[in-house]
Formats: C-alpha cells, sequence, structure tokens
C-alpha cells in the first residue's frame, strides 16, 4: 500500500492537524516505487522497482494509482496554493538495470485462462488500462509527463510508455510487442496510442510483427522523442528539462491539445480489454506454456540482473 501526503509537495505546506488522517512525509512509503520530488526544478521522479517480477504486479499497479490519485488531489485547482510548487515536469522510468517493464504478469494470464476466469482477468487489465491513462493525462493538471527507457520495454511496458508526452531512451533500449507470439495481442493501450501516432496500418503492422525495435528505429519514426547514449539517460532527461523550462506553459498546453484532439478515452481503453479478455480465453494450451515459457526466461533474467525485492522508503522531499 502507498502513502503520500499531498501537502508534503512543499517544504512550506502547513503542519498538519490531528485530525488529518493523512500520513506525513517521513511516515510516506511505497512497496513498488521510489519518488522524490526536486524543487528547483519541479520535477517528480517516480522509479519502478516491483519485485519479484520485472512486470505490472497487481501491487506495482496498485502503487501507480495510489501515487496518481494523490497527485491529482495535489495538484487540483483547488488546492495548488497549498501544495506550493506544482509539478511541472513528472518522469517514470526504472530502476531495474537493463529492464524498464516486461508488461503484464504472464503467469497470472496463464493461471487465469486455465480457470476460464474471464471476471480476474478483465479487472487486471482494467487495473492496467486505468494507471495507463492516469499518466496519460498528465494527473489532470499542467505537468508535462516524461518516459525515461533504460532497457527492455515489452509488452505492457511499451504501452506505458507511450502514454506519456515525452519518451527519452537510451539508445541500446528494446521496444516489443510479443503478444501475437502466443495468439494474443497486447490490450492494454497499444492500438490506440500507435495508431494515433503512425497511423492504424504501421500500428497493425507493429503489433503483428511480434519483434524487437531499436530505441532508435523508433526515434526515426517519431515514437522516440530524445535518444541518449547507454547511461546518459538520466542526465538527457534533465537536461531536455533545463533547455525546455523556459516554454513549459506553451509545451503543456500542446501535448494537451494533442489529447483533445486525438482523444484516448478511458472507455475506449476499457472496452479494448473487454476484447483482449475474451481473446484471451480463445488460445490453446500450446499458446498458454509459450506464455509461461517467456515469464519462466523473464524471471531468470530478472535474477541475474540482481535485483531485490524489497519495500522502499519514499524520499519525497528537495534534492
Amino acid at each position: 500500500m502507498t502513502h503520500l501526503s499531498p501537502s508534503s509537495l512543499s517544504p512550506e505546506a502547513p503542519a498538519r492537524s490531528s485530525a488529518d488522517p493523512r500520513p506525513s512525509l517521513r511516515e510516506a512509503w511505497f512497496e513498488t516505487l521510489e519518488t522524490s520530488f526536486e524543487h528547483d526544478s519541479s520535477t517528480f521522479w517516480a522509479w519502478m522497482r516491483p519485485g519479484p517480477k520485472a512486470c505490472f504486479t497487481r501491487a506495482l499497479l496498485s502503487d501507480i494509482l495510489d501515487q496518481q490519485a494523490l497527485l491529482r488531489d495535489a495538484l487540483s485547482p483547488a488546492r495548488r496554493g497549498e501544495a506550493g510548487a506544482a509539478v511541472r515536469w513528472y518522469v517514470m522510468g526504472s530502476r531495474i538495470p537493463g529492464i524498464f517493464n516486461l508488461g503484464g504478469d504472464l503467469s497470472h494470464f496463464a493461471e487465469k485462462i486455465r480457470a476460464r476466469d474471464l471476471a480476474a482477468l478483465r479487472a487486471y487489465g482494467r487495473m492496467c488500462v486505468e494507471a495507463i491513462h492516469g499518466n496519460a493525462e498528465a494527473f489532470q493538471a499542467p505537468t508535462v509527463t516524461v518516459a525515461l527507457v533504460q532497457g527492455d520495454a515489452l509488452g505492457g511496458g511499451f504501452e506505458c510508455a507511450l502514454a506519456f508526452d515525452v519518451i527519452v531512451a537510451e539508445r541500446s533500449a528494446k521496444f516489443g510487442l510479443p503478444e501475437i507470439l502466443f495468439n494474443l495481442f497486447p490490450g492494454m493501450g497499444a492500438y490506440s496510442y500507435l495508431s494515433r501516432r503512425i497511423g492504424p496500418v504501421q500500428a497493425e503492422r507493429m503489433i503483428t510483427s511480434g519483434r524487437l525495435y531499436a530505441a532508435e528505429e523508433l526515434h526515426a519514426i517519431g515514437l522516440v522523442d530524445v535518444l541518449a547514449d547507454d547511461g546518459e539517460g538520466e542526465a538527457a532527461v534533465r537536461d531536455w528539462i533545463e533547455r525546455n523550462d523556459r516554454r513549459h506553459n506553451a509545451l503543456q498546453a500542446i501535448f494537451r491539445a494533442r489529447r483533445r484532439a486525438n482523444p484516448v478515452t478511458l472507455a475506449e481503453l476499457t472496452d479494448i480489454v473487454d476484447v483482449w479478455s475474451e481473446t484471451a480465453l480463445g488460445i490453446s494450451d500450446l499458446d498458454v506454456r509459450k506464455m509461461l515459457r517467456l515469464a519462466a526466461a523473464q524471471d531468470k533474467r530478472l535474477s541475474r540482473s540482481g535485483h531485490a525485492a524489497l519495500p522502499f522508503v519514499c524520499c519525497f522531499g528537495s534534492a
């Protein structure tokens, strides 16, 4: 469970009364996210550390949704004055070496498919698209969102990155939608966001290819906005923010206009999740076994990375 006081966005925020049930900054913590707020640049950093899987576990999704709700509250017009400095920039990355996020929880999918549990598949999928849509709408605030991809972004990991205003990726990062390999399709936003960015024909080609795309390839077609050298992704984000800080007002308006001109609604995403859930029940046991082999390979890769599955204290204060 996530705990974070929206009023802690500013060091000048008023002290909580004894009747206020929200936790103090010192008490705030996340199981699967490491977060910080840098007042000098008004940048909120969120790093995924899901453990023991490098995918969108339900614990990670819950933390993301809780964080989004608190940021929407903190950045709402009614509370912006209380919060002090607004979050002008929001950056999400990963602390797992070589991995941004490997997507959906494949072992969970396999279990629910074999159990014919349509309700559970829908519930997981809807949780995913709610989290993705929450990032895409930038907390209903004048905030510019940035995905920092320093490793593989597969399946739902790719879909997550696509929902951000800006994608910064290191050269060695790989993007892919492997679902076609086990007779499924990426049902948590890929078609919606790709078709808006590169058109439906190219989106379908990418979805049905099942191949990995290098960051440089996606930069060439405009899906990756900033290409960084390996190990320089965070520095590239900081440099991009510094260079664009004076244009923040215009940029956030441009991205809001983009969302208005080519809206991806939560209703659209939810309807596609329902299609995905029904389709998942139609795959064969051979396809399920392929899914489980991929899940096992992902788990093995994570264990080699030395990533520890531990809760992380929130360091949501001044840099």
